[in-house]
């Protein structure tokens, strides 16, 4: 057996070679160097581009004053907006989005949603179950079924980015990965993951300083410990890429970008609404640059849609914001050629009443909602299923919630069917086998 000098576990600094991993670890916002080297673990389908940006609309759009008109209801039921005619002939929208009117070649609506709770919660869109279900069984997100399921793209760069803030109703915020264990969370881009993510507790040029140190160090051993010291040399390699690379920073600087592109998303604000989210473009702008860099799933929590009351005077300053920002993605992408390997799914947690109330709002309503869905090589250009004259329920091709999640999960490359071991190595059903994709879509 070889013996070793003890100065070859220790830096001039002091820090043992297991000490500067740590702080490697720490300096990606609590990410361990197993995390980081995730998809060497196991075999996953690191080969596929595909990737998913999933917009939440927090607290429930009102599907009849934005995709799913009544020009012809009672006055207390269509409301104060006028339909316009889109470039898909037969189709209409709502008055306060002619960009997306513009476009509707490029997306598909599903206006006959069904299987929601009364629930306000991103539970159901982001998991597939309710919060109480979620929260009892551990269902994961999406998003950490999507980095379990198909791991990195780049070892630098995390499968899953959530890019939620932290909302003060609670529910709207993102969940976590449940039975899949912590590693498979989303990289958080509010505050502490991004900020450590900017190296705050190791500079670069300690790093650099320290990765020649290393290079001196390995001359001692060469020869002296075999395989096993070549692949833990391979995992600091690794771990250094990680803590030195500026790639998922990059992505998320949206002061790096075109500013004809910036100038296309809009320059909104990122003050909350409510108790939900901003209305901020740039979320937008950022989920792109994210995808395009090699993320596989960004989650956004957009907007505030709780319209109890002034329903039309907030739908009036917001949907235009949504308009400019959701048009402004849907074409970077398909301008960029992303539109076949990158889906776009913006939904809600449920419709609104069909009846104004006093208020001039409208109130929850789960029995029907509407989503609208672009990209990855789905049929657009269509508005699937319809509801009745008064926005109430699903006239016809009522399509289950947990048939838009399989939708979505195939357009990424996952088979909603397939069993997928957790943390605890039990296999567990990504949906339940009832669940079908949407026929009209793939």
């Amino acid at each position: 057996m070889s013996s070793r000098p003890q100065l070859a576990n220790r830096f001039c600094d002091g820090l043992s070679r297991r000490s500067f991993l740590e702080i490697g670890g720490f300096a990606l916002g609590g990410l361990s160097l197993a995390d980081i080297l995730r998809a060497e673990e196991k075999p996953g389908r690191g080969k596929s581009n595909r990737s998913i940006i999933q917009v939440y609309l927090s607290g429930g759009l009102a599907h009849q004053d934005s995709f799913d008109l009544k020009p012809n209801a009672p006055a207390g039921i269509r409301g104060e907006f006028n339909p316009i005619d889109t470039n898909v002939p037969g189709l209409q929208i709502c008055e306060h989005m002619p960009l997306l009117a513009g476009m509707t070649d490029k997306y598909a609506v599903i206006r006959s949603i069904v299987g929601l709770r009364d629930e306000h919660s991103s539970f159901q869109t982001l998991t597939g179950y309710s919060m109480g279900e979620s929260q009892r069984d551990g269902k994961p997100n999406f998003g950490s079924m999507v980095s379990r399921v198909l791991g990195s793209v780049d070892p630098v760069t995390p499968p899953f980015v959530d890019l939620f803030p932290t909302m003060q109703h609670r529910p709207y915020n993102s969940p976590g990965a449940g039975v899949l264990g912590t590693k498979f969370g989303g990289v958080r881009a509010d505050g502490e993951d991004l900020a450590s993510m900017k190296l705050r507790f190791v500079s670069p040029n300690q790093l650099s300083d320290r990765r020649r140190l290393l290079k001196e160090l390995d001359c001692l051993k060469q020869g002296m410990e075999g395989e096993r010291l070549s692949a833990a040399d391979n995992a600091t390699q690794r771990a250094f890429d990680v803590l030195t690379s500026s790639k998922l920073v990059d992505a998320l600087d949206v002061e790096k970008e075109d500013p004809k592109v910036r100038e296309r998303y809009g320059k909104t604000s990122s003050k909350h609404q409510g108790d939900g989210a901003p209305l901020w473009n740039d979320q937008l702008l950022m989920a792109r640059r994210l995808v395009e860099s090699g993320v596989r799933c960004v989650t956004v929590a957009y907007g505030f849609w709780d319209t109890h009351g002034n329903n039309f005077s907030h739908l009036k300053g917001n949907l235009p914001v949504f308009d400019q920002g959701i048009s402004a993605l849907i074409q970077d992408l398909h301008e960029r050629g992303l539109d076949r390997d990158v889906t776009v799914a913006v939904w809600g947690e449920f419709g609104r009443t069909p009846k104004i109330n006093k208020d001039a709002g409208r109130d929850h309503w789960a029995r029907v909602n509407s989503a609208l869905l672009a990209g990855g090589g789905m049929r657009t250009g269509q508005f699937i299923g319809t509801t009745d004259a008064m926005g109430d329920s699903a006239k016809d091709r009522a399509v289950h919630y947990l048939d838009v999640l399989a939708t979505l999960y195939q357009s990424v490359g996952i088979d909603p069917h397939e069993l997928v071991r957790d943390s605890q190595d039990r296999p567990i059903p990504i949906l339940p086998t009832s669940t079908q994709v949407i026929r009209e879509l793939v």
